[in-house]
């Protein structure tokens, strides 16, 4: 099988206007934001200093130099940001409020995610439901609208809670990185280390009873394990959010769902076993 490319000048010129706007729109989901030429170009080597003459060092002297502190990561226009996840630790414990936080990381520069992001995507429902989701992070529409889980598997989401009876009026929506990654890939470890204090502390603040994480990466990061989701899916454990204590449930991602339909079955036990902890007295039938 041939491998992708992008099409000649002849191909593309036989694209329909229609054509081609699907394939513009297919790069941009996949994160592709320059254009290039055909021809490479050393990008180091254009922007490369002009070389100096060699100058003799001078002559030492007696007292010792005075050298300035080097400059910190992201002190200079096109670096990364400082990686540090101590700085978004102390901005999000200082916050009293949902409100506060997130004015507070609509202004934090430490993760690269931002620079890519259109919004920062806070959260959605009700901040004084008992039962708060996770997920992964924004997709396209996410990061379009500003809400979690509006897409396509955030309408399946939808219908999960509604067969059990709940809403977003009933329920928390946060994800574990508020901001988009290029292409829907996964958070690196080290954006969710920059991004974990947000979201410990939106636990803390909205306080749930149970909580509910989809999919992998939030299940590991949350139960603080490495066996995969479908290890851990389905049983109510005891968890530690930061200071809090609280009930935890892991299903599979509405995404994950909405590609292999035949586990659809498995998040209904799930959603079963939910429902069960929320009502432990009330009669669950298959």
């Amino acid at each position: 099988m041939a491998a992708d490319r992008p099409q000649s000048d002849a191909e593309t010129a036989q694209l329909t206007p229609s054509e081609a706007l699907a394939a513009l729109e297919w790069y941009r989901a996949a994160g592709v934001d320059m254009a290039i030429s055909e021809a490479p170009v050393d990008r180091f080597a254009a922007s490369a200093p002009p070389r100096r003459p060699t100058v003799p060092p001078p002559a030492p002297i007696s007292a010792a130099p005075q050298h300035s502190p080097p400059p910190s990561p992201g002190a200079f226009p096109g670096t990364a940001p400082n990686a540090d996840p101590a700085e978004s630790k102390a901005i999000a414990a200082a916050a009293e409020t949902l409100d506060a936080l997130k004015a507070a990381m609509e202004q934090f520069e430490g993760c690269a995610l931002k620079r890519r992001a259109t919004q920062l995507v806070f959260a959605d429902g009700n901040p004084e439901a008992e039962i708060m989701l996770v997920g992964e992070g924004p997709g396209e529409q996410e990061d379009l609208i500003g809400k979690p889980f509006v897409g396509r598997a955030g309408q399946l989401l939808d219908r999960m809670l509604g067969a059990i009876g709940l809403d977003r009026t009933k329920v928390y929506i946060a994800n574990m990185v508020p901001w988009r990654p290029p292409g829907n890939r996964a958070p690196s470890p080290e954006e969710m280390a920059q991004c974990a204090p947000f979201l410990i502390r939106q636990v803390e603040l909205v306080q749930p009873k149970i909580l509910v994480t989809l999919g992998n990466v939030p299940t590991k990061a949350l139960f603080e394990t490495s066996q995969g989701i479908t290890r851990v899916r389905g049983q109510l454990r005891d968890l530690t959010v930061g200071s809090y204590s609280l009930k935890g449930l892991a299903t599979l991602h509405p995404a994950y769902l909405l590609r292999t339909p035949a586990n659809k079955a498995l998040a209904w036990q799930d959603m079963l076993a939910l429902k069960a902890a929320i009502a432990p007295s009330a009669t669950v039938e298959d």
